[in-house]
């Protein structure tokens, strides 16, 4: 095991001052942590910002060459990408510009292995950051040069198939939103001007789950599914974590068991969090009453007649989720929405025919990304096993 500091150079980035105009629009690229947060490969080429030399010179920042691991070290801890040209970062990250004995891409795959360990290290209140120096003394596996190479190799092979089926899948959610707001536009704005409900007008029942008496002491091996904010994610149940009760139970919580099609969404989660729980909605397709739901989450029931999977998708979209956010209360970062939000969420109503047409496009798309879904599912496990073994006993 060898420290960062004894194979890498790590640096930090800065803030030139932005009320300096001539600090900005300059031609060095400088970047955020947002930059890398949603990158559909390793290497970053571009940059939405750029500073000047006075600005360059002005702040405590740093070119870094081609090749370069950028790893962010707050506001998240843990984004990881390689600098496909030579840029700057604003003070969200510790790079790591390799030394001559180190391969960026093994250590690109190294890092993201260990974030959830540097996450652990990282201090602070508001938000965790990781220092300099816990970074410089944090170890790695560094085999010799050759063998980085080929376990670079490796991974980024198994990786391309994971980013194939994620683009597949990317490529089927941008078309279903294109197809939604060229009929109906911005569910919330509402530009063409639809009429518009709110959602309790549109349910026979919206109601928050209970956490029953003894909490998950009261949980069983097998039994009625019972549903937590960490199942409902976008658009999909998740059942790898799930939590069941015996029927005793389920009865004692009967006002939120579940009928088919309820729509669930879950009540809390943290604001400044990349995949938070806050908001995120589902629909419900197991049997009556075969499930229940936690405290955690809302059951939304509509109204015979209300086509489920239109509410859904516009409950799911971007727009909604920051209609969510503007709406949702709490603190600086946890927050929660209350019923009477959920109650009053602006619903457009189309006519029927528009909305069965959308629906028919979506089932379309929606067996073409299922097949992308699983698809990703297999090779996810694979590409963890395989990075696994890649930085512990080695291939």
């Amino acid at each position: 095991m060898v420290k960062l500091k004894d194979c890498c150079e790590v640096v930090g980035g800065a803030t030139p001052k932005r009320n300096v105009a001539f600090y900005w629009d300059g031609d060095i690229p400088w970047i955020t942590p947002k930059d890398v947060s949603n990158l559909s490969e390793p290497y970053i080429y571009e940059a939405p910002e750029y500073i000047s030399k006075a600005g360059y010179k002005s702040a405590a920042t740093y070119m870094l060459p081609v090749g370069t691991v950028l790893l962010t070290s707050r506001a998240p801890i843990g984004n990881v990408a390689i600098a496909g040209i030579e840029l700057c970062t604003n003070q969200g990250f510790k790079s790591l510009i390799p030394g001559q004995n180190v391969h960026s891409k093994y250590l690109y795959h190294c890092i993201k292995k260990f974030v959830p360990q540097l996450e652990l290290l990282g201090n602070g209140a508001t938000f965790k950051e990781v220092s300099k120096r816990v970074v410089e003394d944090f170890e790695i596996p560094l085999p010799p040069l050759e063998e980085q190479k080929r376990i670079a190799a490796i991974l980024d092979k198994a990786d391309g198939v994971r980013q194939k089926r994620e683009q597949a899948i990317k490529l089927a959610d941008d078309f279903l939103r294109a197809t939604f707001l060229e009929m109906f536009g911005d569910p919330v704005s509402n530009p063409k001007g639809w009429k518009v409900k709110p959602l309790k007008e549109l349910s026979v029942k919206i109601a928050s789950g209970s956490t029953p008496k003894g909490g998950s002491k009261v949980y069983v091996d097998k039994g009625i599914t019972f549903f937590r904010s960490q199942n409902v994610w976008k658009n999909d149940i998740r059942l790898d974590d799930v939590a069941y009760i015996d029927e005793k139970t389920h009865n004692s919580l009967k006002k939120s068991s579940l009928k088919h099609k309820d729509i669930l969404m879950t009540k809390t989660g943290r604001f400044n969090t990349e995949n938070s729980s806050l908001g995120r909605a589902a629909l419900f397709l197991g049997d009556d009453d075969s499930a229940n739901v936690n405290g955690h989450v809302y059951l939304i029931r509509l109204k015979a007649g209300v086509l489920h999977e239109f509410i859904v998708y516009i409950l799911t979209s971007n727009e909604y989720r920051e209609h969510i956010r503007e709406v949702c209360v709490g603190g600086i970062d946890k927050r929660q929405l209350n019923k009477e939000h959920i109650e009053d969420f602006p619903i457009i109503c189309p006519p029927d025919d528009l909305q069965i047409e959308f629906m028919r496009k979506l089932n379309g798309i929606q067996k073409i990304r299922s097949n992308a879904m699983m698809g990703l599912k297999e090779v996810i496990p694979l590409f963890n096993t395989l990075n696994q073994k890649a930085f512990s006993d080695g291939f």
